[in-house]
């Protein structure tokens, strides 16, 4: 039997990997685990602040070893932050996972994200940094994942039933979405 989560929620921030990720385990009747929650935890600090501590290089050092051990430890529905598929060593752990990457159009990132400040990669330009970011992270989400779910004009619930439907079977019944 496989080890590990039962689904890796990716994407770009603000697409609902968070939201949907504790929808979805509570949906599962498992826990949900967000690496980004577990940096916080672990360090102390939020993610503006360890960025700002550490810079990008060194929050990303800290995020791939939040990421493993969270890969080696839960079972259930696991988030991860939207730059996490940037080091090689991630992607390799997820390799064979039931990854999903949610997706959004520029469009709809602007009106989630619009004034929320939080995000240390969008400062200034906010949209344009997000579309870049977007763009250069793409064949990194599409490496990694076995399926893509849309979430732009979904609410939360529908985008955890979407998600349901990407789930493989497993011998005891999956709850119907």
């Amino acid at each position: 039997m496989a080890t590990g989560p039962r689904v890796v929620l990716v994407g770009p921030m603000g697409v609902g990997k968070s939201t949907v990720g504790r929808l979805l385990a509570e949906r599962l009747g498992v826990a949900h685990r967000d690496t980004d929650d577990d940096l916080v935890t672990d360090q102390g600090q939020s993610v503006a602040e360890l960025f700002g501590e550490h810079g990008e290089a060194g929050f990303r050092a800290l995020e791939k070893e939040a990421v493993r051990v969270a890969l080696a430890e839960h079972d259930g529905v696991l988030s991860l932050g939207g730059g996490a598929v940037l080091e090689q060593d991630t992607r390799s752990l997820l390799a064979g996972r039931h990854v999903v990457w949610l997706t959004m159009a520029g469009t709809e990132a602007v009106r989630r994200l619009a004034d929320e400040g939080t995000r240390p990669l969008l400062a200034g330009d906010a949209a344009g940094r997000w579309a870049a970011l977007a763009r250069a992270r793409r064949p990194l989400y599409e490496e990694v994942a076995a399926c893509h779910v849309p979430t732009d004009g979904r609410t939360p619930a529908q985008v955890v039933a979407a998600v349901l439907e990407t789930l493989p079977r497993r011998s005891s019944a999956l709850p119907e979405p």
